[in-house]
């Protein structure tokens, strides 16, 4: 993980112009996501989504904005409670990866439009194990489901967005059982709220975040201090 922290001159670089915008839209897609077709329908009482798909930061901070979800933590899961630190993670053989853990309403929001919104401006599901700058298993795209309908909804999603080419290359995205959730270290929390200015976050978060507003202006939300990003 301390390869973030390393790539602040590059991060710095592009903000100068150069490859100025080129994570903000590496995504890989040819256009607008459909809607799942497979999805669930509205209910009552919160739950949860786990989700996985580089640094958690960015994940953390696209999800606290749409409209539904009410908290949403960054940690780890795919391994176990003993390898779950920060340090561990980092050396990428413990079998986690950096993810986040959405409490949301499905009154409000499905866990399908949650995807939705995953694949379009969370993560590059096409990216394996790795995110923009990012390498490593830990930065892998991983649906953690928690139940057999959270496993038929992504299945077919994923299905749905190769049989129509959503992508300019095969999604490697992995649909896993969630075996357990480890919260991460206090310091990683709101890590993109808190630290605005930094050149990791500008370059590759705050667009992030920046898309969700433009492209589902109905789910975007305001948090109390929105990271913002000029698209171009």
């Amino acid at each position: 993980m301390s390869i973030r922290f390393n790539v602040v001159l590059a991060g710095m670089l592009a903000l100068a112009g150069l490859s100025a915008c080129s994570l903000a839209s590496a995504d890989g897609s040819t256009g607008p996501l459909p809607d799942p077709a497979v999805d669930a329908a509205p209910a009552q009482g919160n739950q949860v989504a786990v989700l996985a798909g580089g640094c958690f930061w960015g994940l953390q901070s696209v999800f606290e904005h749409v409209k539904g979800v009410k908290h949403v933590w960054a940690g780890y899961a795919g391994g176990s409670a003993s390898t779950a630190s920060y340090e561990r993670v980092s050396d990428g053989d413990t079998g986690h990866a950096e993810s986040v853990k959405i409490l949301y309403d499905p009154s409000k929001i499905s866990y399908g439009q949650l995807l939705k919104v995953y694949f379009s401006v969370a993560t590059d599901p096409t990216e394996l194990n790795r995110q923009g700058p990012d390498v490593g298993t830990q930065y892998r795209s991983v649906i953690f489901y928690g139940n057999d309908e959270q496993k038929r909804i992504a299945t077919a999603y994923i299905a749905q967005l190769g049989a129509a080419h959503a992508f300019a290359d095969p999604i490697v995205t992995q649909v896993t059982p969630l075996n357990g959730f480890y919260v991460a270290e206090s310091y990683h929390q709101d890590y993109a709220e808190q630290h605005p200015n930094e050149p990791y976050i500008l370059f590759n978060d705050a667009p992030k975040v920046a898309h969700l507003k433009q492209q589902f202006p109905a789910l975007y939300q305001p948090a109390q201090q929105v990271v913002s990003v000029d698209l171009h």
